[in-house]
């Protein structure tokens, strides 16, 4: 049972003893803490601890044990500490921390000098403050920090009752967390497409034609298209409807940095079809060589240099779709090349004769090519299409479209 007891009473070491032997299950009802060590020093003092001998030191402890609760190791420690100092209070915890390098004044500095040039980036900010510390004194313990730290800083609540308005640097438009920076590995399947845009010359402030390009690293499968203008409007029904033209299905996207590619609609549409975005490395110009060879070899070739009004993007569409892309690929052979490797471990790329094939008869000597190509599509009914024509028959046919599509063309300018 717990009692409110009054221990009056008990003023020696043998009424403590008398107590103990009556073996009564009472405790010393104390409202804190700080009442429980007040009525153990009142205790120590009253009953004169430091002259009793050793056994009855034993008892007093047993008896100090049963009225608080306290556990024996815990009674050792107060009683040492009444020992040692002469008395028994609470021990404040004492935090050990780090010296405060940044005051509250060293964060209005801050403050000011960012709003004062309207937050601008870490490294800015540095300087300037070393530039104001050699000329103010008060700026020269916030011009010792670190531009890492100034954004540590910023986040202070300190900083932040000060600013009016605060906004994190913006990397290059929010450009660089998009896509992912390697080359493409294919390893031999199809599916893995190269992208590039060429811009079809200005005239007279007029923007001219911008021609889609697009091509598989491994079957150099190529399918083309046109826009007015590189713009989202423009540029997500085509990429598509160039997507959805390729017979086997679609597994990397590869592009330079341009952000006619690289923005969040382009990764929407990506996403929505399954299809990883990589992007061109720098300092590495190869990662696109395939597409930038073709865009010569191709689009140059065939629509030359001149400007194009890019009112005609429907109707270079309408060319592509209708007979050009089909002529590029089941028509017009393409090198592939062979791989030789010297003593010393260069490899070296060969194109030999038999080398030379169409993107569609590339594709079916490829292992385990139906598994490779969409739902739907067949290698008989592809065959069926590729035959239809002789090659110089669709190349006619395209020259003569060529043709008419530069009449339509020359009629708007």
């Amino acid at each position: 049972m717990t009692l409110d007891m009054n221990d009056t009473q008990i003023t020696t070491i043998d009424d403590v003893k008398e107590f103990l032997l009556q073996k009564t299950k009472v405790r010393f009802n104390y409202q804190n803490k700080t009442q429980a060590y007040a009525w153990i020093e009142g205790t120590l003092v009253k009953l004169e601890y430091i002259r009793l001998c050793k056994t009855d030191k034993g008892t007093l402890r047993i008896y100090v044990a049963l009225m608080t609760g306290y556990s024996r190791a815990q009674v050792t420690r107060l009683i040492t500490q009444y020992l040692r100092t002469g008395c028994v209070q609470i021990t404040e915890y004492q935090r050990h921390s780090f010296h405060r390098k940044y005051e509250d004044s060293d964060l209005k500095l801050l403050a000011n000098t960012d709003e004062l040039h309207e937050f601008p980036n870490g490294n800015a900010v540095k300087t300037t403050l070393e530039r104001l510390a050699a000329s103010d004194p008060q700026y020269k313990s916030i011009a010792e920090v670190s531009v890492s730290h100034i954004y540590n800083l910023r986040k202070k609540p300190a900083y932040q009752r000060i600013t009016k308005w605060f906004a994190k640097t913006k990397s290059k438009y929010g450009r660089v967390g998009i896509g992912q920076r390697q080359k493409p590995q294919p390893c031999g399947r199809p599916g893995f497409i190269r992208i590039d845009s060429v811009h079809q010359g200005d005239r007279l402030k007029t923007k001219g034609v911008y021609h889609i390009n697009s091509i598989d690293e491994v079957t150099q499968f190529e399918l083309i298209g046109a826009v007015s203008a590189p713009t989202e409007e423009h540029m997500l029904p085509l990429l598509e409807q160039l997507i959805n033209a390729y017979p086997f299905k679609i597994l990397g996207f590869h592009a330079d940095n341009g952000s006619e590619f690289i923005n969040q609609h382009v990764v929407a549409l990506l996403n929505k079809l399954l299809i990883k975005l990589t992007k061109s490395r720098p300092r590495h110009s190869n990662d696109n060589a395939l597409i930038e060879s073709k865009n010569g070899t191709i689009i140059r070739k065939w629509f030359g240099y001149g400007f194009i009004d890019s009112s005609n993007a429907s109707n270079l569409n309408a060319f592509y779709f209708g007979s050009f892309n089909r002529y590029l690929n089941f028509h017009r052979p393409c090198a592939f090349a062979t791989n030789i490797v010297d003593t010393k471990g260069k490899i070296k790329k060969i194109y030999r004769l038999k080398d030379y094939k169409t993107p569609y008869e590339k594709l079916k000597s490829l292992p385990q090519k139906n598994q490779n190509l969409k739902k739907g599509e067949s290698l008989q009914t592809l065959d069926r299409f590729a035959n239809n024509y002789t090659d110089n028959q669709m190349a006619e046919l395209v020259q003569s479209q060529r043709r008419t599509l530069f009449e339509k063309i020359a009629r708007s300018i």
